[in-house]
């Protein structure tokens, strides 16, 4: 079977993390590899506690799943500090082998901090320039930038080009917490290619999409599937589990 190795944190809920990302892959007929980055205690309206694991032993996770069995693509949430950012960049393989999805998780739906400032330094200056595709939400790109929020059209292109030019290949700005009839994600390449990703806004909420999106991405590329496909996939899977959760 096609396989993605995921490295983030577990979620007790069941509606974000590493339960998420798995269920994801299943759903999309993929197998899993897991490398456990933080152990988190959440419930839908808060994280009640957060524990980071070594970054050793986050790094011999990440050598033992890979030397288990070949992976068609990685996928990146939860890092939880600097040193397992470090880890984490130190034990991928060469950017050309695989295709790297990273979704750059800064905090828990409730507000608690998921990644440190050291962490998000680490972020931009170790990974960015690995990955094939950065999944940050309006909001998330704007801390990263230490930049406002975007909100008008050319704004949110002009971030998503700033990341591009800080190293990532592709970028997929996701607008699902901004307002309007359409929630639209921008794909945005270092290339210069600009595609928009529009359904209809939904009136549900649930935890976890970020997750999932990013999941089903790794999941579309280590199939084969162009970025551009597999951002379009992963659309598609978020907005069915929009529409259940309705």
């Amino acid at each position: 079977m096609t396989t993605v190795l995921v490295i983030a944190g577990t979620d007790s809920s069941g509606g974000a993390g590493l339960t998420r990302d798995v269920a994801t892959l299943t759903h999309l007929g993929v197998e899993a590899q897991c490398a456990v980055t933080a152990v988190t205690a959440q419930t839908d309206r808060e994280a009640t506690a957060v524990e980071l694991l070594p970054p050793r032993l986050v790094r011999a996770q990440i050598s033992a799943a890979l030397a288990t069995r070949r992976a068609g693509a990685i996928k990146i949430g939860m890092l939880g500090s600097g040193e397992i950012v470090e880890a984490v960049a130190d034990s991928l393989p060469p950017p050309s082998r695989l295709p790297l999805v990273v979704d750059p998780v800064l905090a828990a739906s409730s507000g608690r901090e998921l990644l440190d400032r050291p962490g998000r330094v680490a972020l931009m200056q170790r990974l960015l320039p690995r990955v094939t595709l950065l999944t940050p939400n309006l909001e998330e790109a704007a801390v990263l930038l230490a930049s406002a929020t975007a909100t008008a059209d050319a704004e949110i292109v002009a971030q998503g080009q700033a990341l591009c030019a800080r190293g990532a290949a592709a970028v997929l700005l996701k607008g699902g917490h901004a307002g309007g009839p359409l929630a639209t994600d921008w794909l945005i390449t270092r290339d210069g290619c600009v595609r928009q990703f529009s359904v209809s806004r939904l009136v549900a909420r649930r935890r976890g999409t970020g997750c999932a999106l990013a999941a089903a991405i790794a999941a579309g590329l280590a199939s084969g599937l162009a970025l551009d496909a597999a951002c379009a996939q992963a659309k598609a899977h978020v907005t069915e589990l929009l529409q259940t959760a309705r």
